[in-house]
């Protein structure tokens, strides 16, 4: 086909139907329907690939000649399932306005269900050359560089999931190729996908533990940002999204077949009584700043996607280059689509990173009640799934712990700082008790219920477990960036040796806190989140912001270990006593009456007590059949019970949590705690 050919404008019949938007079969071919206010033409280009794979792909282009409310549509007769395509936009170039609308850029449709290739080649996706604010618009194509959509048939309506109500919740947040990339149970060829998270032997790990929800990191098709391609690297965290309705095809065994391998796992883990939960990014996108490459929305209509502020430019409130503004209709359509979409999937609920964006119009100031915010806890499908916010975004104003809408549970970093501290002697024991008990200080005034407060010590980003307790400064230096990235403010100890170390003293410290750490977490009052690979004492060797580390810095290690072992059963153990008949209620706050704070002398705590910075113990007695005692000094202590018999029946002290002696003591019974130990005792 000669290159006139292949470029030359052929009229669409007209399509009848604006929404929904994306490319949906009809009987005789497919609907097209994509938004653009500012384009002055849109066209269709339908793709094909040569079959020996060698030369160019040939386009053949359809103008769409339909435009309503700012939608350009038209069907295509005669397409079926697997047809590539993508958009080339005609319309005003003008950087100082926002526009580098460029049809020489061929464009990802932001409704495809399917994207197919990755970005190859940055400078021929670049909408500009020299400059991206004062120089002229490329003239290179970028067809054969970028990534393409995918014409897909419509999946079917997933089952119901299992409903776990959020009292009965426990999380564990897992990266898709990360967990199972080692996993020798699975086959070789599933490792890392979709179908290795459905493998019988990883759905019987989960089990064990007591898990009830995974909470994947984003599987939304994603791309790697221009600053990773320029150094050679690859975005493993997937924060990076692309498409927001398509499932991420390097984690299908099959190629092209994501769609299916997704549905597939979510009701393996549905039919084992386990949630599915997504992290969602809807606050930027792989675009990144002036400089990043035009792959979707910039090509689209940047101004009606991307925030900018009073001088034109980019709001960058995400740290990510870009910020989408949810004042937006097409930023709100788009996000609430895509949520509805995947819930038809059968996702039962998704984690919004940097949620407060959803909640800054324009990049402004943060209200609780903005549209985007208010549309997503209204909506009718979506208000039956659970809704987790991360309260924060990259700037001070963005930091809106406790400031969400009562339909959403949020991440507490509060939680997070409280138990670091004091399990490195950093802090007395007045906000622990505050955060054991579900941070009602923060939750209670807005109706919401204790589970609001999502509790967890570690999360992907930051050290693990392992790493809290092994290195005092992070170790970034493999990410390219002179160290420079990633969190100082890790509230870490390192027992004296920096890393890992052949010490047994230093190494059963380490895990002697690291058993105490689970255990103020699993037993607090709210909804615990635990990070995949703690539980095996997973290190990244220091790496406290491993996002670009596809590899075993990252994935969980299987390889047999004795330290692994133990600490999986203690998991184990902890979550069984959470639900123990013995346990109390944690579906509401706490009233006074309810509880007993009690010090190691034998007598509650009083005034005083409170404001001892240098405290170390904590006894926590709910009724008279339940008593949790955390003792974070170097040292142990000698403690007087209460007066009601207790006996033992973990402690943190014992690599797998079995209590020397599990015997009934009497009532005011003095015991030793040793340090560094979380003790639980049930009455009779």
């Amino acid at each position: 086909m000669s290159s006139d050919e292949r470029t030359a404008r052929l009229a669409a019949p007209p399509g009848n139907t604006v929404f929904p938007l994306g490319a949906h079969l009809t009987d005789l071919g497919a609907r097209f329907s994509v938004a653009s206010t500012s384009a002055d033409a849109v066209e269709l280009c339908l793709v094909e690939l040569p079959e020996d794979g060698e030369g160019p792909p040939v386009e053949r282009r359809v103008e769409l000649t339909e435009r309503t409310f700012g939608v350009w549509h038209g069907t295509v007769e005669g397409l079926r399932a697997g047809q590539l395509y993508g958009y080339r936009v005609h319309g005003r170039y003008d950087p100082a306005a926002g526009l580098w609308t460029n049809p020489a850029k061929i464009l990802v449709d932001p409704y495809a269900r399917r994207i197919t290739g990755r970005l190859v080649a940055l400078e021929p996706a670049l909408a500009y050359a020299e400059d991206p604010v004062h120089g002229p618009p490329s003239t290179v194509d970028s067809l054969g560089s970028v990534p393409l959509s995918v014409l897909t048939d419509n999946p079917p309506t997933a089952e119901p999931g299992p409903g776990v109500p959020w009292s009965d919740t426990v999380i564990y947040e897992l990266h898709v190729r990360g967990f199972t990339k080692l996993h020798p149970d699975v086959p070789e060829e599933h490792r890392g996908t979709y179908l290795g998270l459905a493998h019988p032997a990883v759905l019987e790990h989960l089990l064990r533990l007591g898990i009830t929800a995974v909470e994947l990191l984003p599987v939304h098709a994603f791309a790697d940002e221009h600053e990773l391609a320029r150094r050679g690297q690859r975005n493993y965290w997937g924060y990076s999204t692309l498409g927001f309705l398509a499932p991420h095809a390097g984690y299908a065994s099959a190629p092209g077949n994501e769609v299916d391998e997704f549905r597939a796992m979510v009701a393996a883990l549905h039919a084992a009584g386990i949630e599915v939960i997504l992290d969602v990014v809807y606050n930027h996108t792989c675009e990144g700043g002036v400089h990043g490459p035009s792959l979707s929305l910039r090509g689209l209509d940047s101004p009606a996607y991307y925030a900018r502020d009073g001088h034109g430019d980019l709001v960058n409130i995400t740290g990510c280059g870009n910020t989408l503004d949810p004042a937006s209709p097409a930023v709100a359509r788009l996000v609430c689509d895509s949520l509805r979409y995947w819930a038809g999937l059968g996702v039962d609920g998704f984690r919004f990173d940097l949620a407060s964006v959803l909640g800054r119009p324009g990049g402004g100031a943060f209200d609780p009640r903005a549209g985007l915010l208010t549309m997503i806890a209204a909506d009718p499908v979506l208000a039956t799934r659970k809704l987790i916010a991360e309260p924060w975004d990259a700037t001070g104003e963005g930091y809106r712990l406790g400031g969400f809408p009562t339909q959403f549970s949020e991440w507490n970093d509060r939680f997070r700082g409280t138990v670091r501290d004091f399990w490195r002697g950093a802090s007395g024991v007045s906000e622990l008790a505050s955060r054991l008990t579900g941070s009602s200080d923060i939750y209670a005034t807005t109706g919401r219920r204790p589970w609001a407060s999502v509790n967890f010590v570690t999360a992907h980003d930051g050290f693990t477990l392992r790493d809290l307790l092994s290195y005092q400064r992070k170790h970034n230096w493999p990410n390219g960036e002179q160290n420079r990235d990633g969190t100082d403010d890790n509230r870490s100890q390192n027992f004296g040796i920096e890393g890992e170390t052949g010490s047994p003293a230093i190494r059963a410290e380490r895990l002697r806190t690291a058993r105490a750490m689970l255990a103020t977490l699993l037993l607090s009052t709210g909804t615990p989140m635990l990070t995949a690979g703690d539980e095996r004492w997973r290190t990244q060797r220091g790496n406290n912001n491993a996002y670009c580390q596809d590899n075993a810095t990252s994935w969980t290690s299987w390889a047999p270990d004795p330290e692994a072992e133990a600490l999986t059963a203690f998991t184990a153990r902890l979550l069984a006593l959470r639900f123990d008949p013995r346990a109390p209620d944690r579906q509401r706050f706490f009233s006074p009456k309810d509880v007993v704070w009690w010090h190691p002398e034998g007598r509650p705590l009083v005034e005083d007590d409170w404001h001892d910075w240098d405290a170390r113990t904590l006894g926590m007695l709910a009724g008279e059949r339940w008593m949790l005692v955390l003792h974070a000094g170097a040292e142990p202590v000698e403690l007087v019970l209460p007066d009601v018999p207790l006996a033992p029946v973990l402690d943190s002290n014992s690599p797998d949590g079995t209590p020397a002696d599990t015997r009934q003591a009497p009532a005011g019974a003095t015991i030793t705690v040793p340090a560094r130990t979380a003790l639980l005792l049930f009455g009779p």
